[in-house]
């Protein structure tokens, strides 16, 4: 008979934590988060809280607070003797987190030293082609590799090897380092950018907790790297081959000592990146970030070039020992990285925020795609190097690398082989991929095993790159451009990336086949994995985790957030939170506007937005109300390429010198790097009209931004940045995108196996067709899941647009739904657009049907709200 398990603790309704005496969404937010969390292992809960409520420090209040409570109450129970309050139960009624809980003061005796894993392969001895020579290429040659009992070899995989000095004393720093205890349970949050990052970690230093809980942030190696010659490349896939390839090329040096009328030869092994080398300063930069508390990735930069070590390295040897640990979306969510980094969820809280596309971002993590050129650089390299050591490389490397050409043939037949030269895409299973190809006999899993084990990528990558050198004389400038995404090693990762997708179950993705054209268009051919499964990838991470939280703004409809992520739970079994803002109903101006200043009705549809009618009618409207609308105006477009149309045909109708004269203009930029630039500008020409807007006769600025863009989330357009948020349109995604079609049709058919029950009957309906269909019939084939997935993307792309502008409980704002679809159904198939805005802007929406209406509601709302303040 099982023991039962000990009741949950007493829900807590105060947080002490709290910077100021919270509001009560605030104080309902944490509690709702608390109960949540004792809810047991397993415990899935979703809380959305607008934009400006305060929700990342509820989030760090109520969690960590959480977490400090249970830790006392395992340490009371330890001390006691006796895990649960029945004293005459056994171990088995202590709760996991408490049974895997590590008191952080208390350190066990080790019992001795961990014996370090065997290698993993042993070097064979080379064979000699006869020659006597290599060429001085032998730095380039395979060890021998031979599959046959792999597996149990693999001891040490998961595991980063400390670049550094080898000697035996720094060899017992390193098993000091790796007897270090995992403390557990832990607070694992993640974000979708470094910034927001940055933010909570600033969140969290307003409280107590930054100096009670060891706090590590991880970031990207382009956020983190302090070598010099390795940030010259810029993109961000260059830093990270380089650093990897500084890590494989270590340096060893024979040293002799002597003692004991004996000699004895040691070698010496450094790491190619000097930022790695001293292992000391890694202890010392991990001592440095203990002592100052909670620290962003600006801070830990900072630390690593002031100490002269890697901090991108530095903080990853902190994960173990952290309460808290601050990452990155990749770094949690992908296994791959979670393996890489050492991440142990077991009985951890994992905490979500920004989830409203979170299964979008989980499937598009396992995506891949390799280009014809990069198949066909890939091929000239494989060859060359089997050409230049074919009489030198063992039997297993040349069986794996003639097995790698015929399988990067195969993937260029099928893209060149296009006979009346038109743009045909198809997209097929990958069981019906690997049978058309007839290549269903070649194992995959092995031969992705050898690409991952054996060192094939950069042995043949850094034998192409000399072989060029020696070829071209290239400059070291040349070489620097050899790691953009066109380079050896690229090419080789994106062929290695889409092998392993192979992999994934036939249901789990499709293969997407973009053929050759021949008519001159830029587009190149290309082979795409594109993951649909969401739900199998979720689940490595709520399986392990004591209770998994999903935070944002804007989470609702949460029905697909389950259908997507865990179908087999029933909608009672997810615990969900969600509250008004913290603004009162008069602070904020939602309007569907439905007719310009003529009369004319706004119709913003993919057929009539171009429309110079239209588009002239929209600049008329912008005019009027740019003389109501104080300082900061955003208008958002639904892409990069109708923002250009609408702005080139307002210059050259002279509407954009109109509204200059009332407002400065900036755009969006689309280069990430120049944003800050561009919001810095327009902050700057707000303020200086607010205070000089009498002599000069402008009121304040106009950015134009796209939907989706780098503006549209995670940008705070608070008080005078955004007094006005205009939504042009419906940004509906584009029907006619390969990806977004299977997409809706995986939910559909998930959604209609769940719904009906006929998983067969469903799954057929769209799994046997290889040609793709034009994506409006497919949508209109859609019976409820498909085609509410298409909906609610668009309506999330609004949500986060206009929620930029409220963020505090004195701000205010005007959102103004430019097109007459936000009035009524846009079919007798779809709801109205309005009826999946939030609440607290839906329960204020008015709908104007002329723009007198708009003129007149914007002229009181500014003034009541200017005397207010």
């Amino acid at each position: 008979m099982p023991t039962p398990t000990p009741p949950p603790p007493p829900p807590r309704r105060d947080f002490p934590a709290f910077p100021f005496p919270p509001y009560q969404i605030q104080s309902d937010f944490m509690s709702f988060l608390y109960d949540a969390l004792s809810s047991g292992p397993g415990a899935l809960a979703l809380l959305e809280s607008p934009t400006g409520t305060g929700k990342t420090l509820s989030i760090i209040c109520s969690a960590l607070q959480w977490l400090l409570d249970h830790r006392d109450a395992a340490a009371a129970a330890a001390s006691r003797g006796r895990p649960g309050p029945d004293a005459g139960a056994g171990e088995d009624d202590e709760p996991d987190w408490m049974r895997d809980f590590t008191p952080l003061s208390v350190r066990p005796e080790k019992e001795g030293r961990k014996k370090k894993p065997p290698a993993a392969r042993k070097p064979v001895p080379r064979k000699s082609d006869g020659s006597g020579e290599e060429g001085g290429d032998e730095e380039f040659l395979l060890e021998e590799y031979e599959s046959d009992g792999e597996d149990g070899a693999r001891s040490g995989a998961g595991k980063r090897a400390h670049c550094g000095s080898s000697s035996s004393s720094e060899d017992e720093e390193d098993a000091d380092e790796e007897d270090e205890e995992e403390v557990t349970p832990k607070v694992y949050f993640t974000s979708r950018t470094h910034s927001q990052l940055s933010q909570f970690v600033g969140e969290l230093k307003r409280t107590e907790f930054a100096r009670r809980l060891r706090t590590v942030c991880l970031g990207s190696r382009k956020n983190l790297c302090i070598n010099k010659d390795v940030l010259k490349l810029r993109s961000a896939n260059r830093i990270n081959e380089r650093c990897l390839e500084l890590q494989k090329n270590k340096k060893s040096s024979k040293i002799k000592v002597e003692g004991d009328k004996r000699k004895v030869h040691q070698t010496k092994t450094t790491c190619g990146c000097p930022m790695l080398r001293n292992r000391s300063l890694q202890k010392e930069f991990k001592s440095e970030v203990s002592n100052q508390g909670a620290l962003d990735i600006e801070d830990l930069a900072h630390i690593g070039r002031k100490i002269g070590t890697c901090p991108y390295y530095g903080a990853r040897d902190m994960v173990r020992s952290a309460d808290l640990v601050v990452l990155p979306y990749q770094s949690l969510l992908l296994k791959s990285a979670r393996e890489s980094l050492g991440l142990n969820l077991k009985n951890s809280i994992v905490i979500i925020d920004e989830a409203h596309n979170l299964a979008d971002s989980l499937t598009s993590m396992y995506n891949s795609k390799i280009t014809s050129s990069q198949l066909k650089a890939v091929l000239s390299h494989l060859e060359a190097y089997l050409n230049r050591f074919h009489n030198v490389l063992g039997a297993g490397n040349r069986r794996y690398i003639q097995t790698l050409t015929v399988l990067t043939r195969s993937f260029l037949r099928v893209l060149t082989n296009n006979q009346d030269g038109a743009c045909t895409m198809t997209s097929m299973t990958i069981n019906q991929f690997l049978f058309s190809l007839d290549i269903d006999n070649i194992n995959i899993v092995k031969l992705c095993q050898y690409v991952k084990e054996s060192n094939i990528i950069h042995k043949v990558s850094g034998y192409t790159n000399k072989s060029n050198s020696n070829e071209d004389g290239l400059n070291q400038l040349d070489l620097q451009q050899q790691h953009d995404e066109g380079s050896s090693i690229a090419c080789f990762q994106a062929l290695a990336d889409f092998l392993r997708s192979l992999l994934n179950c036939n249901d789990d993705g499709r293969i997407i086949i973009a053929k050759q054209k021949f008519s001159g268009q830029p587009d190149e051919a290309h082979l795409k994995f594109v993951m649909l499964c969401a739900e199998k990838i979720f689940s490595e991470v709520t399986c392990d985790a004591q209770a998994v939280i999903l935070a944002g703004g804007t989470l609702q409809p949460i029905e697909e957030i389950r259908l997507r992520l865990y179908p087999s739970l029933s909608p009672s079994h997810i615990k969900f939170f969600t509250c008004n803002h913290i603004v009162p109903p008069e602070s904020i101006l939602p309007i569907s506007v439905t007719r310009g200043p003529s009369g004319m009705p706004f119709d913003f549809s993919y057929s009539s937005r171009s429309s110079p009618r239209m588009i002239e009618e929209l600049g008329r409207f912008l005019c009027n109300i740019v003389t109501i609308v104080p300082e900061g105006i955003v208008i958002f477009f639904a892409s990069y390429e109708y923002e250009k149309l609408v702005y080139d045909a307002w210059t050259a109708a002279g509407i954009i010198s109109k509204i200059s004269k009332k407002k400065h203009v900036f755009r969006e930029p689309r280069i990430s790097s120049d944003v800050e630039t561009i919001l810095n500008k327009y902050r700057v020409a707000i303020e200086f009209c607010s205070k000089n807007s009498q002599d000069t006769g402008i009121n304040g600025a106009l950015l134009l931004a796209v939907v989706g863009g780098k503006i549209s989330e995670g940008i705070n357009f608070s008080d005078g940045m955004g007094r006005c948020v205009v939504m042009v349109g419906l940004p509906y995604p584009s029907p006619s995108d390969v990806e977004l079609i299977e997409t809706i049709k995986h939910i559909e058919t998930i959604s209609s196996s769940f719904f009906v029950g006929d998983d067969k009957a469903s799954g057929n309906k769209y799994d046997d067709e290889c040609e793709l269909q034009p994506g409006f019939d497919i949508l209109r084939r859609c019976n409820k899941g498909g085609r509410d997935y298409y909906e609610n993307l668009c309506m999330k792309a609004v949500n986060q647009s206009i929620g930029r502008a409220i963020r505090h409980i004195n701000d205010y704002a005007a959102m103004l739904l430019v097109d007459s679809r936000y009035a009524h159904s846009s079919s007798r198939n779809f709801l109205c657009p309005t009826d999946k805005l939030p609440q607290w802007i839906k329960a204020q929406l008015t709908c104007a049907h002329n723009y007198g209406e708009v003129h007149r509601r914007l002229q009181q709302f500014f003034k009541l709200n200017k005397q207010t303040c």
